[in-house]
C-alpha cells in the first residue's frame, strides 16, 4: 500500500463507482465529475484509507486503492 502526506500530488488511476463530497454533510456525486488523470492535491487523510483531495473545481473524499503519487521528478 502507497503511504500518502498532506500536501502531496496524486493522480486517479482508476474512476471510482461514485464520488463523495468532503463537505461536513457529504453527499454522494456522480464520478463524471473527475476525468482519469485528473491530478489533485491531498488536504486530509481520513480514517479508513480515505483521502480529502482538493481537484480543480471541488474537494471530494476518495479510497487510496483509485489513486497513484505523482513523481514530480517526471514533470
Amino acid at each position: 500500500m502507497e503511504q500518502f502526506a498532506i500536501g502531496q500530488k496524486v493522480r486517479v488511476k482508476t474512476l471510482p463507482p461514485y464520488l463523495k463530497t468532503a463537505d461536513p454533510m457529504p453527499m454522494l456525486r456522480p464520478p463524471n465529475l473527475i476525468c482519469l488523470g485528473e491530478e489533485g492535491i491531498i488536504l486530509d487523510i481520513r480514517p479508513g484509507g480515505y483521502l480529502a483531495l482538493r481537484f480543480g473545481h471541488a474537494t471530494f473524499l476518495m479510497d487510496t486503492q483509485y489513486l497513484e503519487a505523482v513523481n514530480n521528478e517526471s514533470e
